[in-house]
């Protein structure tokens, strides 16, 4: 049964085949790209495709990725979730992109914030690490509010447009 988490203004629900336009709205804009190291997309088939490995990485417990969808419009902005998940280790690294339409209106900050708790305490995560680009100032200052710290630098770490570019690599512990 996928969780469905629920914040003041938004709805983290599974994401499904009826999302396959807001998907492709979203992964086809080059602004929300171009700090993703992935190519915008040219097809709807890729943001099937997208929502495919979503699913197949929640069955295998690999990774859960949620929609995040408005309360009052019930419209799919963005998703948020936890990639290369190890119960193993009890680690997770966390991803996210938001429609540019809805920047700059806290809802990143309030999707993040909900499934770090979710991550901790319900799926018994000990540790979550994010991946951002050197240059994506948005992310890394709201990671830095969240709590997340800077371990290093990852020089020539991914590829945008051909292109090699250092990341940030963070962490955030459950203690």
């Amino acid at each position: 049964m996928f969780p469905i988490l629920e914040t003041e203004r938004l709805i983290l629900r599974e994401i499904t085949k009826e999302d396959v336009k807001e998907i492709f709205a979203c992964f086809s804009n080059e602004q929300v790209t171009r700090y993703y190291g992935a190519e915008p997309f040219q097809k709807i088939e890729q943001a099937a495709e997208l929502i495919e490995h979503f699913s197949k990485n929640y069955e295998e417990k690999r990774g859960v990725r949620w929609g995040i969808v408005k309360k009052k419009t019930k419209r799919l902005i963005g998703t948020v979730g936890f990639n290369t998940w190890s119960t193993t280790h009890k680690r997770a690294e966390i991803g996210y992109e938001i429609h540019p339409d809805e920047w700059r209106k806290g809802y990143t900050t309030e999707a993040v914030s909900k499934i770090l708790s979710y991550g901790f305490n319900e799926m018994g995560l000990t540790r979550i690490g994010a991946v951002v680009f050197t240059e994506n100032e948005a992310s890394n200052k709201l990671l830095t509010k969240l709590g997340f710290h800077t371990e290093g630098i990852l020089k020539n770490y991914m590829y945008q447009s051909g292109i090699p570019h250092d990341t940030y690599i963070y962490s955030i512990l459950k203690n």
